[in-house]
């Protein structure tokens, strides 16, 4: 349960993916809290906080997700992870990328620097004091900007549906790796918040031990200027799971709900 959980909050950081805006989608301030549910349970929860800094002279979007199991669940085990993303505010290439993570006392201290220059991102494990280097390309994406990228870049006007985004990802020591997110068209779901008319998406992912099939999971976005994510579900090789919108504060936009 505990890798599922985890997992989970992995892709919420990751897939927010959205059509090309007229103007922009996102401004520093926005927060975002999903909660997620693991049958009975609210196993845990997960934010998103976007600002504004400077990193080496150079002005960048900061966001910092964080993952926590609580109420019962946390009796069982816990996890505190915390992923960190600098990212160019013109083009949204990363600079600088962060995972520290604590899952029932496995942990990871993983530091990535992207170095277009060379081409090259240098992975550096605090906690086994290795690194590594990782050849890339100008699309290359980490975990958490890659969310806000797509969130800018992909015109969904010109999309039919079972059409797929690719991505190049990195975001551990595993290399960089294909994101594939597959377009399904639009729903309206009812949330806490009222009815939202979403864009559906199939994020491709590995079955076995986690997930029942390779597309066993689905992403729903709101289909307005904003695209944040509404809801998770996934079918699990055990159970099922669901992730939703919880709570959000500071968007670029206003957040559309359909009145009944």
């Amino acid at each position: 349960m505990k890798k599922i959980i985890t997992y989970t909050l992995c892709l919420l950081f990751a897939i927010s993916a959205s059509a090309q805006n007229p103007r922009p989608a996102f401004k520093p301030g926005e927060w975002l809290k999903f909660r997620i549910h693991y049958g009975f349970l609210n196993a845990s929860y997960a934010t998103l906080h976007l600002t504004s800094e400077t990193l080496n002279n150079v002005p960048v979007y900061h966001v910092v997700g964080e993952g926590k199991t609580t109420g019962f669940a946390s009796i069982f085990f816990k996890v505190d992870d915390t992923y960190e993303s600098y990212f160019n505010k013109e083009n949204g290439r990363p600079y600088k990328f962060i995972r520290k993570i604590d899952e029932g006392g496995y942990t990871k201290d993983i530091e990535i620097d992207f170095d277009y220059k060379q081409d090259k991102a240098v992975l550096m494990d605090h906690k086994n004091g290795t690194q590594q280097n990782f050849t890339i390309n100008n699309q290359i994406q980490d975990l958490i900007s890659a969310s806000y990228f797509l969130r800018s870049n992909y015109n969904l006007e010109e999309f039919k549906e079972g059409e797929s985004i690719d991505l190049d990802m990195l975001f551990d020591d595993d290399g960089v790796f294909k994101f594939q997110l597959k377009y399904l068209g639009k729903e309206i779901l009812r949330t806490k918040f009222g009815k939202v008319e979403c864009l559906k998406f199939r994020p491709l992912v590995q079955s076995g031990r986690v997930f029942k099939e390779k597309e066993s999971l689905t992403l729903w976005v709101s289909n307005d200027w904003n695209k944040i994510p509404i809801r998770i579900k996934a079918d699990l090789a055990v159970g099922s799971l669901k992730a939703d919108l919880d709570g959000y504060n500071g968007l670029k936009n206003q957040f559309k709900i359909i009145m009944d």
